[in-house]
């Protein structure tokens, strides 16, 4: 109390007052160029927001109480799944995740469910009455599965209406993911809505179909783009059953939701806020009185790296915590070693114990909607709603889902948007860290239980014809991972990696800067960069000459010039001659000199620039084959 008495013996700061100290600290700048965000989707983030005013009521979870920590289970052998399975459940988790045997998510692997007697012994010791089963199957295969989970449950006397089982049928998704359709959608349809009325018979009532926006994130889609396919999704499937019979009322409860979240902690909890708030607005056009839907959210493939992968730690950390405080009722925590391959006991351990530390110890669960009166946080939700309220709008002229993926609509929007992301991955500015930033090219492998096969993709009929143009599934990382991938394989082919010789200018604290700049550059290209301690001559100036001769015996193919700019303007030119007399077929340069500077340096043999906002993912590839030693007739 004695701290808002003194807060209020001053004056209270104004927007206005704000603006003119930011003035000041920019000196003529642009504002909106530096300090205004717009995201790839074009929505605009403000630096600074007021309070919300009149901001609609808190969303809540479907159930009160912490999201529930699911676990995925897809090892193949269903005795070894039981062990993981159990494990998992021991060790906190109150859900598991069967990722089945052809399914897209399982990316070559799977649990193999033949029969029901295969998926007693997956289950055995679980207690299925107090455990969430949610199931992902192969592409149009749920109906398979739905009867083999039925049986099972019945040979244990289970009644239905006492478990809590996800079959997860999304015809949709398995669409999107693989352009083809095994019948005519009408017919498809149809059998949909007996697979949905058997389950309902049985006594199953809730989770079974699902709106998953997985495939559209995995492809490149932006948030908007993601909850625009979802709107659309779940409509479709509220006008599939209301035509067989079933009314939105009964229907509405029949669908459970999945979304990936992502390292990207604004745009992610608001997009969990987003959905919310946007099939709210379905069930009232509807003429349905509104009702929490349940949410589950997953962390994002799409984020996962092969190369540094601890710190695929940090990013489902920053992904769970979004997450959270946005809203899922079950979180899911792809393992840190998931793209490398089946995870083993310790990387499945650190994925339930992220989301055991921020439940338990951070207690993010205990506040509803703790983002509700944030300016930000509003204003993004809104911005976010209505963009992709939008967009939902574009589909449904489009005849719907279906018709708009067929037609490729939805893949040229999200082609899009994937390329924008494409050229801020390449140009890093957005970095992704121990890949495109920060690489460590003598990291130590890290254990799986089963390498990630070369290629991977979902089970397909062979007698489904293409429809569609399928939506890709790709990560960020790829394009660089490539290129480190090549590098490993000239350190196994010649002994040694791709190098780049770091042809320092001047005195030490001179070069430095740059130096472990384009040190940080090339080896994120699994370029191994020479580095030294530079070449004094007198008077703080370089012995060009011993500059030539270190470079001639450091065995590599190609140099990179870093200094200050003083130093490019006064020695430049010779340390490019001298390094060309040495048998440099290649001279590139940490910096970005204005004419007619770099036409003289161009002149010495400098070929390109390396700099802040450059194409990193081009140079590096240009760089590479230039340094491979294959190129150069060594072995």
């Amino acid at each position: 109390m004695e701290d808002l008495e003194l807060a209020a013996a001053f004056p209270q700061a104004t927007r206005d007052d704000w603006l003119a100290q930011v003035e000041r600290a920019l000196k003529g700048a642009d504002f909106e160029k530096k300090l205004v965000f717009r995201s790839r989707e074009g929505i605009v983030v403000q630096p600074l927001y007021g309070k919300a005013e009149a901001a609609p009521p808190p969303l809540g979870r479907a159930e009160a109480g912490p999201w529930q920590v699911l676990q995925r289970i897809e090892h193949p052998d269903p005795t070894e799944a039981n062990r993981l399975a159990l494990a998992d459940l021991e060790g906190g988790a109150s859900g598991l995740v069967l990722a089945l045997a052809g399914s897209a998510t399982a990316r070559g692997f799977g649990l193999t469910l033949a029969d029901a007697d295969s998926l007693a012994a997956a289950l055995s010791g679980v207690l299925l009455e107090l455990v969430r089963i949610r199931l992902e199957t192969a592409p149009f295969d749920g109906r398979r599965v739905a009867t083999i989970v039925a049986e099972h449950a019945a040979r244990r006397g289970l009644p239905a209406s006492g478990l809590d089982i996800d079959f997860g049928l999304d015809p949709v998704g398995d669409f999107a993911r693989t352009g083809r359709l095994p019948l005519p959608w009408p017919e498809l349809a149809k059998r949909l809505t007996g697979t949905v009325a058997d389950l309902s018979t049985k006594g199953f009532a809730r989770g079974l179909l699902r709106v998953d926006t997985r495939a559209w994130h995995e492809a490149g889609a932006g948030p908007a783009q993601e909850l625009a396919a979802a709107l659309a999704t779940g409509v479709l499937y509220l006008r599939v059953l209301e035509e067989a019979g079933i009314a939105p009322e009964e229907a509405a409860p029949l669908l459970s939701f999945l979304m990936p979240a992502d390292a990207d902690a604004f745009f992610t909890l608001a997009k969990f806020r987003a959905l919310r708030r946007l099939w709210a607005r379905i069930e009232n056009v509807c003429g349905l009185a509104s009702r929490p839907i349940r949410l589950d959210a997953e962390t994002a493939w799409r984020m996962a790296t092969k190369r540094d992968p601890w710190v695929n730690m940090l990013r489902a950390t920053v992904a769970t915590f979004s997450g959270a405080l946005g809203g899922a009722d079950g979180i899911t925590v792809l393992p840190f070693t998931a793209a490398l391959g089946l995870p083993d006991g310790f990387a499945r351990r650190m994925a339930r114990n992220t989301q055991l530390i921020l439940a338990e110890e951070s207690n993010l669960w205990r506040v509803t909607d703790p983002a509700a009166g944030s300016g930000a946080f509003e204003a993004l939700t809104e911005a976010l709603c209505e963009r992709a309220w939008g967009l939902f709008q574009t589909i449904e002229r489009e005849g719907g889902i279906l018709a708009s993926l067929s037609a490729g609509h939805e893949q040229a929007r999200i082609a899009e948007t994937r390329e924008k992301a494409r050229r801020d991955i390449a140009t890093r500015k957005a970095p992704i860290t121990g890949t495109s930033e920060f690489p460590h090219l003598g990291e130590a492998p890290v254990a799986v239980l089963m390498p990630a096969p070369d290629e991977v993709g979902p089970a397909l009929s062979a007698d489904a014809a293409l429809l569609a143009e399928p939506l890709p599934s790709m990560r960020d990382a790829e394009p660089f991972e490539a290129l480190r991938d090549a590098s490993d394989d000239t350190l196994v082919r010649c002994g040694h990696r791709p190098s780049i010789f770091l042809a320092n200018l001047g005195p030490l604290a001179a070069f430095t800067a740059r130096s472990t700049f384009a040190r940080n550059f090339f080896e994120a290209g699994g370029i191994a960069a020479l580095t030294n301690d530079g070449f004094a001559g007198s008077r703080g100036t370089t012995d060009i000459a011993a500059l030539a001769a270190a470079f001639a015996g450091s065995g590599a193919a190609i140099a990179c010039l870093c200094g200050t700019d003083e130093a490019y303007e006064t020695e430049g030119e010779a340390a490019a001659a001298a390094l060309k007399g040495a048998g440099a077929t290649a001279i590139w340069l940490a910096g970005r000199p204005a004419e007619p500077l770099a036409a003289r340096l161009a002149g010495a043999g400098v070929e390109d620039y390396i700099f802040m906002g450059c194409d990193a993912l081009a140079l590096l590839t240009k760089a590479q084959a230039a340094a491979t030693p294959a190129r150069k007739g060594m072995s």
